[in-house]
Order: structure tokens, then sequence, then C-alpha cells
């Protein structure tokens, strides 16, 4: 038995010894081998594989020391720590620099044991002074893109890379197709910054951005941070910043410089180890900053950042982010921004934000969601405070929503500034937007807003559009197709019980009046501005006032120069009490056409016939007084108004005075639009009293004897 024994302790230790003792030789020859020998071969290799000349220049090296992390067995078997030094990739023949990238030198370990599976697997790889050119013309020739060997058959090496170390470096990137030219340099900190004070320092200057672009108060709608509502996880809060990057340069034609901070070492695939970035960028007068974290960045699967915005109109956006926003005034903006991107699609989010945009608060949460059709925009939308006249721009009221500013000399009133539908067919949108407290004019009481905006292939809806103005309301609809050359408009309107005592805070016989309005508007229109759109507008308008007052007064403060003359020519100076005004216009191509416009008042009943063209701005009206008894002898001669918005030429008919009570004889002429104009009428605010339009209405239906 003990020979036996012996001889089974031979028979295995002896193979075994051997193959230590081979491992042992090979490890030295290894560590003996003059790698600078492989040089040739893997340069002509490298440069087969990627299309272009790849060369290590420096000393090739490699040393072998055991695996820290490995455990067990494993732990004892050595690694290769391989070190690179001055490895230079060319670029193709097209560019203006030589070199594509340059290192001082690449540094790795690779695991052996998991070759013997055809894995390369290679847990930090780590840059040395890292210079890199990115190059693309005007034909969209990348440098970045490479000529890579095709096969047919898939390749049984799979390569895992853990992440990879920075070092100080530069970064130069030349794009004629995008418009952008930048060079960045990187270098280390003095000493390591923690995440929670870069954080801390980012909003400290975000808040005053804010208000050096959108003025005071928005320190106080973006400045103050909710952490309530924008956590870290504590992975983040662990990490540091450890290098500082600068950049310089140009972006669409505008100038670009930044600034910011990076984390050490970017872990491709361990989603708990948290990359910290932070950024300050200014593009043109658009402010853009930001502090977060990435992680998963082979599949940016999780991005996760503060981002504040300020600058002096949204719309400048579009270049920098390609979404489309309207033009607005100067504007500050924070919040938290997410995303997930992927080969075939990508989600952003921007929740939790708040907004100072002009003098309106707005806040809510938003998604941009690319890899369809178009990306699409949806969200809801919250203004905590309204300024009316911020939302001048995006009617064509103000000068950033023109493509070019009207002519200085212009003989046109309504606005020929161009609405921006270029940019329209750039994304869809599903936005619904509320506004429980609006700030507003004297002359335009509007206290309440609520729409759904509905954006599809350059086809904006607005759907349902609703307002509280004056304490009534009004609904409707509005469709303007931006994708129809020209483009093409649909509104319909109902005004239900506006009150005419608060319709104007500012005229003091306004105040006194007790009645209301109601009215109906559907128009169909084609044109690229607010002028195009009235002079094609097709259908009919009706309004009806009751128990209200008019003074030249209130006419000048409106604009309405056409009416300040008339009035003046009837009434005088004074102010003019209206039991009843009463309107059916009825329209063709920009040409609005009087079927009914009667105002009653104490001394008379006016009557208004004729045109009014909204494609040459000119008028051609016929305005008779129906005089009530003998008190007021000037109003016994008709007046004409002739000649545009802008000169307006109003006079006295010449001819035979009218005869005296023809006004009562003249009713019966409007009995079709007059019945029309009934279903209109409906009972006061809190006395279920009549209009008082009830019962002039009920007198124009009955049909004129003859």
């Amino acid at each position: 038995m003990k020979r036996s024994r012996k001889l089974l302790a031979w028979i295995i230790g002896v193979p075994a010894t051997l193959l230590i003792v081979l491992v042992s030789a090979l490890v030295i020859a290894l560590s003996l081998f003059n790698w600078n020998k492989l040089k040739p071969t893997i340069n002509a290799q490298a440069s087969t594989a990627i299309g272009r000349p790849f060369a290590i220049n420096g000393n090739l090296g490699v040393q072998w020391m055991r695996d820290a992390q490995s455990q067990g067995w494993r732990a004892w078997v050595p690694w290769p720590h391989i070190v690179a030094q001055d490895i230079s990739v060319a670029n193709p023949t097209w560019t203006k620099q030589p070199q594509f990238a340059h290192l001082d030198a690449l540094r790795f370990s690779l695991s052996p044991l998991d070759l013997l599976q055809h894995r390369v697997r290679i847990p930090t790889l780590q840059l040395v002074n890292p210079s890199v050119d990115l190059e693309r013309d005007a034909q969209g020739r990348a440098n970045w893109t490479f000529d890579l060997p095709q096969s047919s058959t898939p390749s049984a090496w799979t390569v895992d890379l853990g992440a990879i170390g920075f070092d100080a470096g530069q970064i130069a990137l030349d794009d004629a197709t995008g418009r952008v030219k930048i060079a960045a340099h990187i270098e280390p900190l003095q000493q390591a910054i923690p995440y929670d004070q870069i954080v801390a320092q980012a909003a400290a200057e975000a808040r005053t951005q804010a208000v050096s672009s959108a003025g005071r108060g928005a320190d106080k709608t973006v400045g103050k941070e909710d952490e309530q509502g924008q956590p870290e996880d504590a992975a983040a809060r662990r990490s540091s910043y450890q290098f500082a990057w600068t950049a310089k340069g140009s972006y669409q034609g505008a100038s670009l410089d930044g600034s910011g901070k990076i984390g050490a070492v970017l872990a491709l695939q361990q989603s708990n180890q948290p990359f910290p970035l932070q950024a300050k960028l200014r593009i043109g007068d658009t402010h853009i900053a930001l502090v977060g974290t990435l992680t998963d960045p082979i599949h940016l699967g999780a991005l996760n950042l503060r981002l504040w915005l300020a600058g002096s109109s949204m719309a400048k956006l579009y270049p920098i982010l390609g979404v489309t926003l309207p033009d607005t005034p100067p504007y500050a903006t924070r919040g938290r921004l997410t995303a997930t991107l992927g080969r075939k699609g990508s989600q952003f989010g921007y929740h939790g934000f708040r907004a100072r945009v002009g003098g309106s608060d707005l806040a809510g949460d938003v998604d941009y969601v690319t890899g369809g059709a178009r990306p699409k925009l949806s969200g809801k939308v919250q203004a905590t405070l309204l300024r009316f006249a911020d939302l001048a721009p995006l009617v064509g009221g103000g000068g950033s929503s023109t493509t070019a500013p009207p002519p200085a000399t212009s003989d046109r009133v309504l606005p020929t500034q161009s609405f921006r539908t270029d940019r329209w067919k750039a994304m869809d949108a599903d936005v619904t937007f509320s506004a429980g407290r609006i700030e507003h004019g004297p002359s335009l009481p509007i206290q309440s807003l609520s729409t759904h905006l509905v954006m599809d292939d350059g086809a904006l809806a607005l759907d349902p559009l609703r307002f509280g103005v004056a304490g009534g309301q009004v609904n409707g609809m509005l469709r303007l197709d931006g994708g129809a050359a020209p483009m093409r408009g649909t509104l319909k309107l109902g005004v239900r019980q506006l009150r005419i005592e608060q319709l104007s805070q500012s005229f003091a016989a306004m105040r006194t009046s007790l009645g209301e309005i109601n009215g109906d508007a559907a128009l169909d229109a084609r044109g690229n501005s607010v002028a195009s759109l009235l002079g094609t507008a097709s259908g009919q308008l009706k309004l009806l006032m009751d128990n209200g007052a008019i003074s030249r007064n209130l006419l000048e403060m409106a604009g309405l120069n056409v009416g300040n003359i008339v009035l003046g020519k009837l009434f005088g100076d004074k102010t003019v009490k209206i039991d009843c005004a009463a309107s059916d216009l009825v329209a063709q191509d920009g040409l609005f056409r009087t079927r009914l416009l009667v105002f009653d008042t104490q001394d008379a009943l006016i009557d208004v016939k004729g045109t009014v063209n909204f494609a040459n701005e000119k008028m051609d009206l016929d305005v008779t007084p129906h005089t009530k008894g003998f008190r007021v002898l000037s109003l016994r001669s008709p007046l004409y108004v002739r000649g545009t918005f802008k000169q307006p030429d109003v006079g006295v008919h010449t001819g035979p005075l009218l005869a005296r009570g023809a006004g009562a004889v003249a009713l019966g002429v409007f009995a079709a639009p007059a019945a029309a104009l009934l279903a209109l009428v409906a009972p006061s605010h809190g006395t279920g009293d009549a209009n008082t339009c009830t019962t002039i209405l009920q007198q124009m239906s009955t049909p004129a004897r003859r």
C-alpha cells in the first residue's frame, strides 16, 4: 500500500509540479520579453482595423501583478498591466488637422482568465493627457466615423470595458454642418470638491443670472430650490469633482464660452457609480447651467441633472435644444432634467420646473420624446401669475415674434409680422395650459385662461380655448395649419355675459353701466400674419351689448379713431348711453358686410350699413341716425365713412333731411338678422330680468309694413 500511494502521489505531483514550473517560466519569459518588438504588428493590425494610421511611438511595456479585486484562487493569477506611451491616431486626408487623437500614455490591466473564454475584460482604461480633434465638413464627412472592416460572421470575441479614467487634456470640435466650433481644455483640480458644495454654488450663480436675464422677481420664482422635489441618491452625494474644464468658440453663429467640473472615472457599466457633471454655458445671450450625475453612459440611461436656463427669448433655444418654443419676453427657469437615450429614440423629462417669463410665473412638468415621425413635447403647465402682456409675441403683437420688422412707413394698421410656421413641423406637441391669476391692463380684464394645445405635423390647435373675462366667459377653439401655404386658420368663439362695468376700470362712465355683452364668431381664413388672416376671413360675427356707455375718450383709448370721429360728429364730446348695440356681420374673403349694425340710444336709433374691407383696410359705410323727436336736430343728417383705417374720411351726406320718425318705420327691414340675434339674449346676472336688447330685437324682427 505504501508503494502504491507513493506511485499515485508521484503520478499526480509530477505533472502539477511541471505545470507550475512551466507557468512560472512563462511568466518570467513574458516579464523579460521585449514587447516593443510587437509594436509593428500591433500598429499594422490596428491601422487596418480602423482604416487610418495608428501608431505606438513610445515604449510598450507589460508588468505582471495580482489583481486586488479578485478572490479565492483567482487572486493568485497575475494580470498583465500594459502601458503604451505616445500613441497617435491620424485623421483622414480631408481634415484640417493631421491627427485625430494623441495620448501621452494609455494604461490598463487585462484579465488573463477571461481570454480563455474569448472575452477581453479591462476593468479601467486610463487616458493620460488626451488630445482629440473632432471635425465634420460641409459634406457631412465626420472624422469620428471609422471605416471598420465588414464581416459576414460575428466575432467570437467580446470586449468588456468597465470604466474610463481621465487626465488633463484638450478636445477641439469643428463642425461645419452644425456650425459649431469649440476648443475645450481639461485640467485636474488642486483638490477634490464634494458634490453638495458644487450644487450649492451652481444654485447661487443661477439665482444671480436669473435676475440679470429676467429682472427682479426671477430670483424668488426660480432661485429657491425645492429639495423635497429634487432628491439625489446617496451615491451621488458621495461623489466628488476632480477635474475642471473650460471651453470657447461659437455655436450657430453665436459666441460660446463655458466652464465646469467633472469626475475622474466614468463607469461605463456600473449604475451605482455616478459620474458627476457640472457646466455653465453662455451661447449668445442664452445662459445654461447644469449640475448632476450620469450613470450607465453606454446607454445614457440615467442622466439626472438640475438645469437652469435664462435668456432674452425661449425661441432662441431651438438651435440649441432642437425644441420648438414660442417667442417670449426675457425668461429664467430651473427644474430637474432626466434623460433616457437610445438608438431608436430618446426621452427627456423637465419636471418640477418653475419659470419667470417677463412678469409671469409658470410651473409644470413636460416630456420630450424622439424616435417617431417627429419629436413630441407633452405635459402640463400652470401659471400662478400670468401677465397678459407677455402673451403678445405669441400672437404677433411683438417684434420678437416676427421674421422681419414691419416697414417704418407702412400705411397698414393691422400687424403684418409673419408667424414662424417654418418651425411648426419640427415637432408635435400635446400640452395643457391653465392660468388661475392673470395680471392685465385696464382695457383687457382677462381673469383666467385654460387651453389644450395640440400640434401635429405643422397644424396647431387650441381646443378648447377658454377665457374668464370681465365676469363672463369666452369659450371656443382656434386652429392654424402651418403646413399649408399660405397658412389656414379657423376660429370659433362664444362670448357670454361679459359685464360692461368690468370692461374698463379706468373709464368712470363704463363703471356705472350695468349691462353685458354676448356674441358668437365663426371665421375661416388663410395667411401668415394677423393682417393677412383678417384680409382673407370668411364667416359670421354676431354681437349684442346692452346698457352700455361710450365716449370719445374711450374710443381713443381703444385706438378706434374712426368711431371717435363718428361719435364726435353725432353727439359731440359727451358720453352716450347705449340701451342696446346689435351687430350681425357676414364676411367673405376679408370683406365684412353689415347685415345688421344698430345702436339704440336715448336720442336716436343709429343704423350703420356698408362694408369694411380688411384686405385693403378700406371702409365704405353709411351712418344713418333715426331721431327720436326734436331733441337733437344735428342727428337728422346721415354720415358717410370712407378712406382707410389709418386715414379715415368721415363727412355729412348732402341731400334731403330724413323724415321725422322714419326710424320707427325702418325697423322692420332688419327682420331676419334681428331674429337670429335673439338667440344671444340671456337673463342678466343675479336678477333673472330679460336683457334690455330683447325689446328692440323683437321690434326689428317684426316684418315691415308695406
